[in-house]
Order: structure tokens, then sequence, then C-alpha cells
């Protein structure tokens, strides 16, 4: 029994486990620096609080399982019942047993109630990264079945946290942000997509009023997790402020038989002084340091769906592969429309044997075709879904996940969730993966999910999806993954345990792409988020873009292609290979470096990755709508070395449209400038009134 001080990276953890009641979680926050025994406890006690009037007559201290039973009127930190109805099971009061430090960083309670016939264990980690790993195991050692109804990792937040910012969204419009105050009672969003979804909160920030990218002190939490999930933040009028995260269960989802276990999903916390760009940097950082994170340079990639859609022909799919090598492309992934019968969208998903009638020959004449040009392949497959209309499911109807008793469950852009948690459903799409991967060199799997799972519980889902990817990978070493969910529905920190990217969006409208990047690399680092230079106008809006800011856009992430580039003028080619050169160049600066943003208005944004050392960084400078102000304010470079200089200089992209046309040229065109780190941050660079939708490059060297 005693106090624990968990430190890393600028960040303290303290957790009093003296006695015992649910150990409290006293501090997490600011580095506390080295602390003795005697401190600790000096500490603990002083943050003890008053017994208000009219509540429990003991101090309310923020334990690591909230409950009831200690004083908790808020949301618990665990509910669960006995369907024979015993009382006691029902009405959980934890008493902690132990608990240990076994590794540098990382603490594990024991907790339990004999009565209630649990056993539950807490673990606790802060890592190099500075992020706070949190997951619970549960235990049943009563002798029936216990029902659990909620697990949530909670964690405690300072009086000055008083505003929440979190994520929402649609279809092409992923990840938007939305800023509340925090006040008396919970600000809860629930996910029931099956899926994270495109409206997922993704993050959920909790700071001092007015916090920013590069300012203010914040607490940030994303649960790790694939499925349906909820994340509330909840002041009580005792004045405690906590924010939990945990699984989101539909009724009985998860019994535990007599001995069984739940282990939650993690919980991942991150706290910074500096703003939102803070926290962002120890995701990127605790995300980078993942096992299975590949060092292998990211390729840069063609993918042919807004090129060919559903006409797959070899001579026309052979002809665009000539002219992506051509121009620098090292990875050709052929998009939806390649296996049996599948003309359209609303049929033959599920049929995983190529199509006899496009492809006579099989994918082998485009596969050796796409290698004999030095490009490696990749191929579309969406493993989870099935259509109706297909031999699978006229096969097997009952490996169609249905909800309702009696009822067909409704189509979603024509297809419907295949149970993989059957045995039989799960085998037969594995064996067709591993029968496609046997028969073809495929480095690459564009794996899609076009439908939320709400015929069932996601939860099954969700595990048979994780150990078809880990079957997969384990047998074919070197075999990446790509986390597609009808665009960017699937982002999170759980998925990219066993993929090597995630989309983002389906958008490649470069202005849409310039937000949906913006708020994903809150969480996920850029180059393990797909982005693409499509076609002057863009599929999902309609909207038309200068081939310049469709490439600048395409900079920041893992560079890729998806245009018919077949159509493309001499002039952008030349472009294009320019611009696939520059990709090569700067991507070991956009795998290890750290992602700012300045804090400017909505009309026009700074943006960039900078070099851990401070040696170099670029940044994109955002012209997104007209602006209010006769003149734009100055463009400020974030994260550079302050007592150090740097040349700056425009990365020539295209031709860059000024709102006055006959305006003087900007400084960029008489050359580089030299200025020092803390002269870029604070007084930054003049711009030109640059008219809306348009973007420039710059490239920072330290002299």
């Amino acid at each position: 029994m005693t106090i624990h001080h968990l430190r890393a990276a600028g960040t303290s953890l303290v957790l009093d486990a003296r006695g015992t009641a649910v150990p409290a979680v006293v501090h997490w926050g600011r580095d506390l620096g080295p602390t003795s025994a005697a401190d600790l406890e000096t500490l603990a006690d002083a943050q003890v609080p008053a017994v208000p009037p009219s509540s429990v007559d003991v101090p309310l201290r923020s334990r690591l399982v909230p409950l009831p039973a200690d004083g908790w009127s808020g949301r618990p930190g665990l509910r669960g019942w006995r369907p024979d109805g015993e009382r006691a099971a029902a009405y959980v009061g934890l008493q902690h047993r132990g608990s240990r430090s076994d590794v540098a960083g990382s603490v594990t309670v024991h907790l339990g109630d004999d009565a209630a016939g649990l056993e539950v264990e807490v673990t606790l980690t802060l890592g190099l990264s500075g992020v706070l790993e949190s997951r619970t195991r549960v235990t049943n050692v009563g002798t029936s079945s216990y029902v659990l109804d909620g697990v949530v990792a909670t964690l405690p937040l300072p009086a000055r946290a008083g505003e929440i910012l979190d994520l929402s969204g649609r279809w092409s419009g992923e990840r938007r942000p939305q800023r509340v105050p925090v006040r008396d009672g919970a600000w809860t969003r629930e996910t029931r997509h099956g899926r994270p979804g495109h409206d997922a909160p993704t993050v959920t920030v909790v700071g001092v009023p007015g916090f920013s990218f590069r300012a203010g002190e914040v607490w940030a939490v994303h649960h790790a997790w694939s499925g349906d999930t909820s994340v509330h933040v909840e002041h009580q009028p005792t004045g405690h402020t906590v924010v939990g995260a945990g699984e989101l269960w539909g009724p009985g989802e998860v019994v535990l038989a007599p001995g069984e276990s739940y282990d939650s999903p993690r919980t991942l916390a991150a706290w910074s002084d500096n703003g939102m760009d803070g926290t962002s940097e120890c995701f990127h950082a605790w995300t980078r340091s993942r096992p299975r994170r590949t060092s292998r340079p990211r390729p840069v990639t063609l993918n042919t769906w807004e090129a060919v859609y559903f006409d797959h022909d070899l001579a026309r799919l052979t002809a665009l592969a000539d002219v992506a090598a051509d121009v620098g492309v090292e990875r050709f992934v052929l998009d939806d429309g390649w296996f049996r019968g599948r003309v359209d969208d609303t049929r033959a998903l599920g049929d995983w044997q190529v199509d006899p009638d496009r492809w006579p020959d099989g994918l082998g004449p485009l596969v050796e075709h796409v290698r004999a040009r030095g490009m490696g392949f990749g191929l579309w497959v969406e493993p989870e879904m099935v259509n109706l209309d297909s031999d699978l499911a006229r096969a097997h109807p009952e490996w169609v996940l249905q909800g309702a008793a009696h009822r067909e469950p409704l189509a979603w852009r024509h297809q419907h969730v295949l149970d993989l948690a059957q045995p039989g459903a799960y085998a037969t799409v594995r064996d067709a993966m591993v029968a496609l991967l046997e028969t073809y060199p495929v480095e690459y799997l564009k794996w899609d999910q076009n439908r939320d799972v709400l015929d069932g519980p996601s939860r099954p889902q969700v595990l048979a999806t994780r150990r078809l990817m880990d079957e997969l990978t384990d047998r074919f070493p070197g075999l990446e993954i790509e986390s597609c969910s009808s665009g960017g529905a699937r982002v999170d920190l759980d998925v990219l345990d066993r993929t090597d990217r995630v989309w983002a969006s389906d958008t490649n409208d470069p202005l849409e792409r310039q937000a949906v990047q913006r708020w994903t690399g809150l969480l996920v680092p850029p180059e393990l988020v797909g982005t693409h230079v499509g076609d002057a106008r863009a599929h999902t809006t309609g909207r038309s873009q200068s081939l310049g800011f469709r490439l600048l856009t395409a900079v920041f992430g893992h560079s890729g292609i998806e245009a018919d580039i077949t159509a493309l003028s001499e002039d952008d080619r030349r472009a294009l290979r320019r611009w696939t050169a520059l990709v090569r160049d700067l991507r070991p600066l956009v795998a290890t470096g750290v992602t700012v943003r300045a804090d400017r208005t909505e009309e026009s944004w700074v943006h960039g990755i900078v070099a851990p050392d401070r040696t170099e960084a670029i940044y994109a400078v955002v012209s997104r709508t007209a602006s209010v102000d006769a003149m734009p304010a100055p463009a400020c470079l974030p994260g550079l070395d302050p007592g150090r200089r740097y040349r700056v200089e425009r990365v020539d992209l295209g031709p860059v449209a000024l709102a006055v046309q006959d305006a003087p040229p900007p400084w960029w065109d008489q050359g580089a400038v030299e200025l020092a780190g803390a002269v870029l941050e604070s007084v930054g660079l003049p711009l030109p009134c640059l008219a809306p939708e348009q973007g420039v490059l710059l490239r920072v060297r330290r002299v």
C-alpha cells in the first residue's frame, strides 16, 4: 500500500493507493519532478477535499473506479448484474487489495468485492511518449454468470479545465471540430455504428477556456477501439470533473461465465501545456513506437478508383500503369471491380474470385506489367461485407448478420454485414483472401468497410476482423493493410495496431482535405494518413481546383494519386514528376517530424512538419476563403529553434493565383530569405493577398 508516481515526457500521474479504498488519482498533468515518499504523502493529504453540506460524511475523492458505494453520483466506472437477481452483484463496493509497479512507468491495482463475486484489475502505464494508457480486466469469481453493462476508464480533471473540443462530421467531411463549455452534468458522445463512424469524436480535448493548437493547458483522451464507444466529460456540483471512456454494448452483449474475464480496450490520454499540438505530439510518438510500425519509406501510390471506377480493362489499366511509372509512382492499387460479376456496387460482394469475363487470364498479366515497370501491386477488398446478389449470400443466407427476427436487415449501399463471428463465414473469407495472396504477389490490401453494423452486436465483428487481419499478416510477412471505411469511418489507434495507414476521407477535394487532414492529425501522424492528388474536378464535390493546390495538399501525408493521369497534358505530367521526386525527398521528414499548426483565422491556415532536431521543416500557407481583412496576417512558422537561423524558400508546385492581379511580386519571387527561428515564429513572413483556395509550400532549412 503506497503512493505511486509515474513520470514521463513532462507529465506526472500520482495515485494514492494507501488503505483499503479504491485508489484515488491525486494529480494528472505537469511533471512534479523527483519526489520523496514523504513529499508524495504530503501532496496526497493536501488534496483531500472538504466535506460540503448535504453530502456523504467523508471526503469525496476522484477514485480510479468511481462507484455509488464510494459516494459518486455520476457515471460509475463499473456496471453489471447477475441474471439470478443477486442484489449484491448489482451494487458493487470494491476494495483495494494491493498494487504493484512491476515495470518502470506502469502500476497495476487489484480490487475486489467478495459479495459481488468480482475481481477488477486496472493497469496504468505512462510511456516515454507521455501517453497514459489505461486498461481494465474484470473477472467473474462468482458461481453464476455476470452481465457487464459498462466498464469505463475514468480520469479526473482540474477545475480550470472548463472547455471541451471534440470532433464530428459526415461522409467526405469527417472530423470537424465543435466546442462546448463544461457545465453541470455530462457531455456524452456515443458512437453506435459498429465502427467509429464518420461522426466519431476521435479525440476529446478538455482544457482551459480558449485553448488552441499552440497555447493553453489541455487534457486529451482517445478510446482505442474500432467498435461502439462512449466518451463523456462530467462535472458534478461537488466540484469534481472527470473524463471517461469505454465500450458501448447492447443488452446482454458481454456475459461472463464463472471464471471468465473481460479485458477492456485501451483508453489513451495525454496532457500538454502547449495546446493541442502538444497532445498531438504525444499521440504521434506513441503510434510511431508501436511494435508493428514499418520503417520502410511510404511508397507513392496510385489508386485506380477515380481513374476507371468499375470499368476494368487490361489495355486501359496497363496504359494507366505505364503513365504512373513514368511520373514516379511506386505502388499501383487495383480498386473495386476486379472480382466475379462485380460490374457495379449492387452485386458480387463476397465472391472473391477474379472475374473470368474481364480477366480471362486472371490478374497475372496486369500484375506482371505493373511489377515490370518497377511498382508494387495492391488490391481492394471488403471482407466484412456481402451483397445479397452474390453466390456467397445465396449459398449461405444464414451468414448475413440479422438483428430483428423475421425481418430482413436494411441494405446500406446495397450491401449487408457478413457475420464473421460464425466460423464458417470466417473460414470462407479467410481462405479466399489466402488464395489471392498465394496466387498473386499482392503487397498491399486496401481493406474497405462501407456499412455500419446496425443489425447485431458490434464487438464480435470487431474481434473477428482483428483476428482475420492478424492471421493474414502473420501468414504473409510484409503484407500491408490500409483501413478504409467508406472513407474515414474507421480511424482509431486500435485498427492502426494492425494496419499501415488510414484513408481519412473519400473526398480528394483539396479544400475539404485541408480540414480533414488538419483534425485527423490531432491523433494520427501524417505518414499514416493516405492523401491523394485527384482530378481537377473533384469527384465528391464537383469543385475544380488548380493542380498546384492539389499537389500541395497531398504532400502532407502518405502521398498518392487517384486520377486518370493518361488524360493529362505533358506539362501536368512534368509537374507530377517533380512532385513525386519532392515527396520522396521529404518523406523521412514526414515520417518522423513534429506536426505544428499556427493559430490563425479560419480564412487562412499555416501548418507544417518540423524535423525532431529542428534542422528542417515544411509549411503550407493556405488561403481557404476570401479574407475579411484587407491585408493578410504574416505567416508565422511555429516549432523552429528560436536561437538558430533558417533559410526559407518557396517550392514551386505551379502558379499561385493572387486576389490582386497587379500587386507587386511576393518576396519569394526574389529568392530565399534568412531569418532567426524566433523571428519566423513570432513575427512571421509577409503574405500577398492569395486568392481563395490557393496555397504555398515553404521549405525551411537551418543555416
